[in-house]
């Protein structure tokens, strides 16, 4: 994915950040404006966008083809195979919320081989709100027939984390290189460095 953006973008590698974050903000005026557009489609924009602002030429297509064909081969980090196998043997059920579209996720969980190890996805395409907006949080809840506190939400985003415990959902928060939470908001209920350090987390007391 970052080869595939930093060609796009002639090569900055400085502009990821940029890119991602231009991406999740507009993502939430999408949620704000009441105008929903994929998150892929909104991703292909923030990356216009950006060429645009840095004066690099960039078409439509070409910017389509540098997001969304990455996105649906991306590998899952090491510890994450192993962390979901412990936690289905553990009787939990699992879920992906994502802002997504349900076919991208499940075509990135089937290549990546985590299928296997979900109950059920979710997409904000069906509600129509990215997260971190709450009420995304209460529908997922609603969903899988739970109260939002009866659920926890695992994320590696500060801003995922935010909105989770801002709903009144638990929520922990993997602390990956180069993720950090959001000081204004509530903090999680835990930390973890890896999702294999998680059921031990959840069987004690």
């Amino acid at each position: 994915m970052k080869t595939s953006v930093s060609q796009a973008l002639g090569g900055r590698d400085d502009l990821l950040p940029l890119w991602f974050s231009t991406m999740l903000h507009h993502s939430l005026v999408e949620s704000a404006t009441q105008n929903h557009h994929t998150f892929g489609e909104v991703g292909v924009a923030a990356l216009m966008m950006v060429a645009e602002i840095n004066k690099i030429e960039l078409s439509q297509d070409e910017a389509k083809k540098a997001i969304i064909t990455p996105l649906r081969s991306l590998p899952p980090h090491p510890d994450v195979i192993a962390g979901l196998k412990k936690l289905k043997d553990q009787g939990y059920t699992l879920v992906s919320l994502t802002n997504s579209s349900l076919k991208g996720v499940q075509t990135q969980f089937k290549n990546a081989k985590l299928d296997p190890y979900f109950d059920k996805s979710l997409s904000v395409d069906d509600v129509k709100l990215y997260k971190p907006h709450t009420k995304t949080y209460e529908w997922a809840a609603q969903q899988m027939d739970i109260e939002v506190d009866e659920g926890l939400l695992v994320a590696a985003h500060g801003w995922d984390i935010a909105g989770a415990k801002a709903a009144g959902m638990h929520a922990v928060f993997i602390a990956r290189p180069g993720k950090v939470l959001y000081p204004l908001a509530e903090k999680p209920d835990a930390i973890i460095k890896s999702l294999n350090e998680l059921p031990d987390l959840l069987e004690k007391p």
